[in-house]
């Protein structure tokens, strides 16, 4: 059974490095670099700098975890979506 979890080697700051990310994370990253106007390594080099702990595999999850949510929420806001819950 093939995994989910996709291995990419990417450079970051001048040196290469090896990413496993579910597929989804990839193409999350892919729209994000596409509609910020820079590279995949851009990008991930970001990320890499602003991460507090934790490894890069981790800290790109919750970036694009976070810019997707972000987003969500942008659209409809939580007092919106609070009020079309149906009530029990």
């Amino acid at each position: 059974m093939k995994s989910p979890v996709v291995k990419r080697s990417i450079v970051v700051a001048g040196h290469k490095t090896s990413v496993s990310l579910e597929e989804a994370f990839w193409n999350g990253m892919k729209e994000i670099s596409g509609l910020r106007d820079m590279t995949l390594s851009e990008l991930v080099g970001e990320i890499d700098s602003n991460r507090q702990q934790g490894n890069l595999s981790s800290a790109i999850r919750l970036f694009v975890l976070d810019y997707f949510r972000t987003r969500a929420l942008a659209v409809t806001p939580p007092a919106a979506m609070a009020e079309s819950k149906p009530q029990a």
